[in-house]
This record gives structure tokens, C-alpha cells and sequence, in this order.
């Protein structure tokens, strides 16, 4: 007897076979099974791939934000670029600032001074650094004008001896308006028994918040004309501070002013001034993707054996629709649809769950941090008083696929397997 081919007796057969194996592989899917650990293995792995992605994608937004705070924190204090002579600082400096004012996407250049010294009031000392700086050009440059909590940088003036200090510096100090402090620098005085620190009394005038933590902690501002005083500079300066119209395209600008500008030194970018920082950043990045990944793999292949068992649970059925005419090819494609739905629902669950708290991480973590009385992130670490979250929807997107990836790789072999099941063997044991 020849075997029966149910397409000869199906109307539209090539359109009904193509869609065949997807409405089975729903139908597997949404039946309840005889078998209730298969289907408690088979929801364990649709929740482990959402878990994974939430993490994943919670986890890449939560590292986004402490970046871009962080790199937020330093270039509003720092600059985009600087023009640098280490050896004896720059001396024909407004000819040099004038012509990098007039180079093509530049909006800003500002003088500085840079120094380190010792602050003491009392029986408080402090190791800081020292910037003297030209308040009006400053603006120009760094954001340092809007930062300030207590004053302006505008009360800086020359010969007056005014300086601002970052907030958690003059917190530990324990410092007011119009305190006077004492600074000592190492460009000392020779004396007949030997070397002195010079040691000039300021008042401080004013008191900035960046939101990072080592500047607030470490920096002092002082006047440029002060600064040149205090350490011996005469008309020099340490460098220019250069802002441009994108910080993105510092890198390629440092270049370029580097080849523009004739002078003796140096034209650096800010991704040279922290990279340390920044390459460990997303090192760690590149490290946690891989780990967390690894972990929605993990989930993915539990569909091999929610798969093996659902074979092995339908085998009559893989039988009668073998012996129906259903071709090997046709089998396969029902168990795929199988694990993909499964992983599909997972990825959706996850995206939606990663979406979700990526966007409100913050609130949920201030929450946890109130009702239980301790701080996730302590800023003398971290530079940061609060968690932070950019959500990127290129990292949603390619989690997605990674998952929906997997989870398809995962349903090939039980598939294929489905596919060899011989249909006289399974009707007689079965």
C-alpha cells in the first residue's frame, strides 16, 4: 500500500504546509502536558533568559550612567582640551590664545596656573591641588561659574588673595566665607638654614559642588595674577584650556591644533588626561556583557533539555503526523517554533522587565536606601551620591538578538533529534 500524503487532499497544501509546523509548535506550546516538570522546566528557562536580559540590560544602563556622570563631572571642571608646556609654562600666552580662539571649532579658551600646596586652618591640613584661573575667561571654558554653592568666581581678584574651595574640601576643613587659611607651596625661599616653604595667607570667598568627588575633595581656585605670584611664574602660565563646539571630536581638534599652532609644547585631549580611567571603564563594561550573557546562555540551553523531554513526551504524536505524510524537514520546524516561542516570550519578558527598571533605577535604589538606612554608593568611591542610568537602546536591541540568537541554537539538536524518531518504533512502544 502506498504511504498517504494528506498534501493531496489539502486545498492551498503548499501555503497550509508552510504555516503547519507553526501553528503545532503554538499549540505544544500553550498545552498543558501530561508531564508537569516538563512544563516547569520549560517556564524556568522562558524565566531564566528574562531574568538574564533584565540584568543585562539593568546592569549596561546603570554602567552608561556612572560613566557619562562621571566624564559629566570632570570635563565641567576640567577642559576638553589643553595646551601644555611642562618644563617653564607658556610665556607668550595671549598671542598663543588669540590664534587658538580663531581655529575652526573652538568656542572657548581660558589661561591657567597649576600647582600643589598644603591648606591648614587650625589644626586641619590638607593636601590640594591649585589652580589659578582669570574668572571671566573661565566661563568661557568649564562650567565651574554655575557649580559654585556659596559666592562666584568672580570674587577672585587680583592681589586680594581670595580662593574658592570644592565643597567636600571645605567641609573637612571645616571652613566658612571669609575664613582666613593658610597656603603652603614648595616654590620656597633659600634662608641661611636652608630652603622655606612659602606660606601666604587666603580668605576664601567662595565654595563650588561639581559632583565629583576627587575635584570637590582636592581642588582649590585661586586668581591666575595670585597663582603666578605664589609660584614664582612671572607672566607665564602652566596652559590654555580649550572648550569645543563637540567633545566627541576633541580628539581629532587636539590634533589639529597641535599642527596649527606654532609653539614649544603640547596639545593633549581629555581622553589622554583620564585615560586610565576611562580604558578601565570599559574594560569592565566589556567584562560584565560577557558574564551577564553568559548567564542568559545558561537559561537558553535549558531549552535543550525542556526540548529533549518534550520530544520524548510527544513521540506518539511525532509518529501519526510522520505517517500523516508530515516530511522529517516539517518535524524539525514544529520543535523549533517550540523553543523559539519560548525563548521569544522570555526576551520580551526580559526587555520589558530591563526597560522598566533601567528607567527608574534610581528611585528604586534611594527607596531601598531610606527604608534601610545605609548608601549603595559611597561618593569617597565612587564620585557619586547617586546611582545614575542611561538607557542606550542599541544595548537593548543587541541583547535581544544575543538571547533570541541562543535560544534558537539552543532548539536545533532536540529538533533534529525529533526529526530521526522512527514512527513504527514509537507507535510500538508508545
Amino acid at each position: 500500500m502506498a504511504d498517504f500524503d494528506a498534501a493531496s487532499f489539502l486545498p492551498e497544501k503548499n501555503h497550509i504546509l508552510r504555516s503547519l509546523p507553526f501553528f503545532i509548535g503554538l499549540r505544544y506550546t500553550r498545552a498543558k502536558r501530561r508531564n508537569g516538570f516538563v512544563s516547569f522546566i520549560s517556564l524556568a528557562s522562558m524565566l531564566g533568559i528574562a531574568l538574564g536580559i533584565t540584568a543585562l540590560i539593568t546592569v549596561m544602563s546603570v554602567m552608561n550612567g556612572f560613566q557619562k556622570e562621571v566624564r559629566a563631572g570632570m570635563i565641567s571642571v576640567a577642559s576638553h582640551i589643553q595646551i601644555l608646556n611642562f618644563e617653564k609654562g607658556l610665556a607668550d600666552w595671549p598671542k598663543l590664545l588669540a590664534e587658538t580662539r580663531a581655529q575652526k571649532d573652538v568656542i572657548g579658551v581660558a589661561p591657567f596656573v597649576n600647582g600643589q600646596g598644603l591648606l591648614s586652618i587650625g589644626q586641619s591640613v590638607r593636601g590640594v591641588g591649585v589652580r589659578g584661573i582669570d574668572p571671566e575667561l573661565e566661563a568661557t571654558v568649564s562650567d565651574i561659574g554655575i557649580k559654585m554653592r556659596i559666592g562666584k568666581t568672580t570674587d577672585l581678584r587680583p592681589g586680594e588673595y581670595g580662593i574658592v574651595l570644592g565643597s567636600y574640601l571645605a567641609r573637612a576643613l571645616m571652613v566658612n566665607i571669609g575664613d582666613r587659611i593658610q597656603l603652603l607651596t614648595p616654590q620656597g625661599t633659600m634662608t641661611p638654614v636652608g630652603m622655606q616653604p612659602r606660606l601666604r595667607s587666603f580668605t576664601v570667598v567662595g565654595v563650588f559642588s561639581s559632583g565629583n568627588y576627587d575635584f570637590d575633595m582636592n581642588l582649590a581656585l585661586i586668581h591666575l595674577r595670585d597663582a603666578q605670584v605664589l609660584f614664582r611664574l612671572g607672566d607665564n602660565v602652566t596652559g590654555l584650556r580649550v572648550k569645543v563646539a563637540d567633545l566627541n571630536e576633541a580628539r581629532s581638534i587636539a590634533r589639529r591644533l597641535q599642527d596649527a599652532l606654532k609653539f614649544d609644547g603640547v596639545v593633549q585631549d581629555w581622553t589622554v588626561e583620564n585615560a586610565t580611567y576611562f580604558r578601565a571603564v570599559e574594560i569592565e563594561k566589556r567584562m560584565m556583557f560577557i558574564i551577564l550573557t553568559l548567564i542568559i546562555a545558561v537559561a537558553a540551553f535549558n531549552l535543550v533539555s525542556t526540548l529533549v523531554m518534550v520530544v520524548r513526551d510527544k513521540h506518539p504524536d511525532i509518529a501519526i503526523l510522520r505517517t500523516l505524510g508530515a516530511s522529517p524537514g516539517m518535524i524539525m520546524r514544529v520543535f523549533v517554533v517550540q523553543g523559539a516561542l519560548v525563548g521569544a516570550i522570555g526576551t520580551l519578558l526580559g526587555v520589558v522587565g530591563g526597560v522598566l527598571l533601567a528607567l527608574n533605577v534610581g528611585a528604586i535604589v534611594s527607596a531601598v536606601e531610606s527604608a534601610f538606612g545605609f548608601r549603595v554608593l559611597s561618593p569617597e568611591i565612587y564620585f557619586l551620591s547617586s546611582l545614575p542610568s542611561d538607557l542606550r537602546w542599541g544595548d537593548v536591541w543587541v541583547t535581544a538578538v544575543i538571547a533570541l540568537v541562543l535560544a534558537l541554537v539552543a532548539t536545533l539538536y532536540p529538533s533534529w533529534r525529533a526529526s530521526k524518531v522512527n514512527p513504527v518504533d514509537a507507535l510500538r512502544y508508545d
